[in-house]
């Protein structure tokens, strides 16, 4: 059969991402594969553990498998609200707000935070829900160079628009680097600013206990600090929360399309990541042993000591990085290969991410594999 003329161009399309070795296959995980993980954001080992699975098991017999409707009409349950008041707790925030997901939490607070009249200055390397609700919000955006606080002060000052809104990572998902909040802070707070700080890879490894590196940096509780983070790395189970000021939630509740419109969180989650939440709480030791683990596979990999539970071996090439990703595979090892879009052009990488429960015989074999596989790679 041939193909309609108005589909032509996506066979186009793909050749040129194959050429690019750009183009991606999805790998389906196996139910007890034997693999070591160092591909996840699973970071604190416990979207196995007893107590999360049971969590979700108890929260889907209460309340059934989906949620059945928006938050604003049946998709609200006890559980919902009492892991928002939690995790608020736990942050050092006044309240919190769940979403159905952590890309939906970040285009739901920066579309209603933003809009005309307001000036975005977002960091070059914010994750992408952050670059497409920038896209979205319908405000004037600036893209600030990485980390440069500078630029954001002269934004800041220099803008006509009477609101602005600052965005950054916390903890930046592909090189692993931490965000300067404390001057950010100052900058926004001198010049009438929001600062959002997306916590996604800093809650669960960052601060005392994983409370975050807002938390750590002491801007915890901060009016002007919104938090976003997502349920589902190192609370094991899937979702996002906005955290702020409860005047930040109420405009919410009244204004975020994607809290609005979308089908409230299934409770199954919600229950996952309470019961991950109350393990963190009772062992916080394990966001100490993220980063020591962490600590040890850039030592194994030659690569300099990481801030976070993020290593990243750049490798440059992206077939380089695809054929290093899959010969480690076929040696028992599953880890990230990032590729444009995802990071710069001539930046393809190895992304390994550190687990709380890594143990002894897991650390020997991805040290034999990476030896290998990196030394071939690098030549």
């Amino acid at each position: 059969m041939t193909a309609p003329v108005s589909l032509a161009w996506l066979d186009d399309a793909a050749e040129k991402r194959r050429v690019a070795g750009l183009h991606r296959t999805l790998l389906p995980r196996t139910s007890g594969s034997r693999l070591v993980d160092l591909a996840s954001n699973d970071y604190l080992g416990l979207v196995r553990h007893p107590e999360v699975v049971a969590g979700a098991a108890a929260a889907l017999r209460r309340w059934g498998a989906g949620s059945t409707g928006s938050r604003l009409v049946t998709g609200t349950t006890a559980e919902h609200e009492l892991l928002e008041r939690e995790l608020a707790e736990f942050v050092g925030a006044e309240a919190g707000l769940v979403f159905a997901s952590g890309y939906a939490a970040n285009l739901g607070a920066v579309t209603a935070l933003g809009g005309p009249g307001t000036l975005i200055v977002s960091d070059a390397g914010s994750h992408a829900s952050l670059v497409d609700a920038c896209r979205l919000s319908r405000s004037r955006v600036q893209v600030a160079p990485h980390s440069d606080v500078e630029f954001v002060e002269t934004a800041l000052a220099t803008r006509a628009e009477p609101r602005a809104l600052v965005l950054t990572d916390s903890v930046f998902s592909a090189d692993g680097d931490l965000a300067p909040l404390q001057a950010l802070h100052r900058v926004c707070r001198a010049h009438g600013a929001l600062l959002l700080v997306d916590e996604a890879h800093g809650v669960g490894v960052r601060g005392v206990g994983g409370r975050g590196l807002v938390h750590e940096v002491g801007l915890a509780g901060e009016p002007d600090v919104v938090v976003t983070a997502t349920l589902s790395k190192s609370l094991a189970a899937q979702g996002g929360i906005v955290l702020g000021d409860s005047r930040i939630r109420e405009h919410l509740i009244d204004t975020a399309r994607t809290f609005i419109f979308d089908t409230g969180l299934a409770p199954a989650a919600v229950g996952a990541a309470r019961s991950a939440l109350r393990i963190l709480r009772e062992q916080p030791e394990r966001a100490t042993a993220v980063l020591q683990r962490a600590a040890e596979l850039a030592r194994i990999t030659g690569v300099d000591a990481p801030e976070s539970a993020v290593v990243s071996v750049i490798l440059g090439d992206p077939t380089v990085a695809v054929g290093a990703a899959a010969a480690c595979r076929e040696r028992g090892l599953h880890v990230g290969c990032f590729r444009p879009p995802s990071v710069p052009a001539g930046t393809s990488r190895l992304r390994l991410t550190a687990r709380a429960d890594l143990e002894t015989a897991d650390l020997d074999l991805i040290a034999s594999v990476l030896g290998d596989v990196l030394a071939e790679a690098r030549v």
